[in-house]
């Protein structure tokens, strides 16, 4: 497999005037190439698992010239797209590295369409509600060999929100809600979830909540999209037992413009008394030993 020629702006503007010029591919957003893109280029989003299907389509011709760009030189679609368009035994393509971005900053022809949609504002300053049937927790315990994974329901939770950033907030959980998603339909379920819910572990008779305060949350700088971008200061009640934890979570808003984020956290439970099967406490458990750590995955939506 060659590796895909690389082209200049000024290169790729000859190559229009050979006698066999490439067919220009845009790979970017179908919603960007509709705003701007280079005049002639047909879109074929990059990140659809369309892509190579729809291929078929716009160049049966594998053996035809196909020159592809992206966004710019620090956005990897067109390299990405050149590298599945060389696997997929496309033999002559060529790669605008320097993107739309690029090409236009050289003055190629662009053809211009429909002005980009507006972005959603940040959530008004004050107390948000989060909704309870879009949130939950879910939750991961192991032993040695095995694990047991389930979910965890809010009873109630919201927000507060100063200058468009997360400020803080309590989450209330139902600890009734305690279910094992990996037994679901076994006869086993109800005994582990039984045995959750007994004093062995979280004790839910005596306490049927749990809280999760937000006691303080900075933005990470630099933090690219989808990366976690929010530290979270918090204090988690348990068992009536009250530790501070702190976690990153990826934070943004939804296309409808509510604020969401979900993150993933680890913590030692014996600190919330939580003992049963603690090789810490335990001296001979053998079968019976339960490691000491819990993960849980929050995911929190605002109404």
């Amino acid at each position: 497999m060659d590796s895909p020629s690389l082209l200049s702006p000024l290169e790729f503007s000859g190559s229009l005037k050979s006698a066999n010029p490439p067919l220009l591919l845009d790979v970017r957003l179908e919603e960007d190439y509709h705003v701007a893109h280079l005049t002639g280029a047909k879109n074929n989003c990059v990140f659809e698992v369309a892509f190579l299907q729809r291929m078929n389509d716009i160049a049966p011709d594998k053996n035809a010239p196909v020159c592809v760009y992206g966004a710019s030189d620090r956005s990897f679609e067109s390299r990405m797209a050149a590298e599945k368009l060389a696997r997929a035994g496309y033999q002559n393509v060529s790669e605008l590295r320097e993107g739309f971005a690029g090409c236009q900053a050289a003055a190629l022809s662009i053809e211009k369409g429909k002005p980009a949609e507006e972005t959603a504002v940040a959530p008004a300053d004050g107390h948000l509600d989060i909704d309870l049937a879009e949130s939950r927790i879910e939750w991961l315990g192991r032993n040695l060999l095995n694990k047991h994974s389930g979910t965890l329901a809010f009873k109630s939770g919201r927000l507060e929100f100063a200058g468009g950033q997360l400020r803080g907030g309590v989450l209330v959980i139902d600890m009734n809600s305690i279910a094992c998603v990996d037994l679901a339909g076994d006869r086993l379920h109800d005994v582990l979830v039984g045995h959750l819910k007994s004093d062995d572990f979280f004790d839910v008779a005596l306490h049927p909540e749990a809280r999760v305060e937000i006691r303080a949350a900075a933005p990470v700088h630099g933090a690219a999209a989808g990366a976690c971008n929010l530290q979270v200061k918090a204090a988690l009640t348990l068992k009536g037992i009250t530790r501070p934890v702190e976690f990153l979570a990826s934070a943004g808003l939804t296309p409808e413009g509510k604020p969401a984020a979900q993150a993933a956290l680890a913590i030692d439970r014996t600190e919330w008394n939580v003992l049963y099967g603690s090789g810490k406490f335990f001296e001979r458990l053998a079968g019976h030993l339960v490691n000491d750590l819990i993960e849980l995955q929050l995911r929190v939506i605002t109404k």
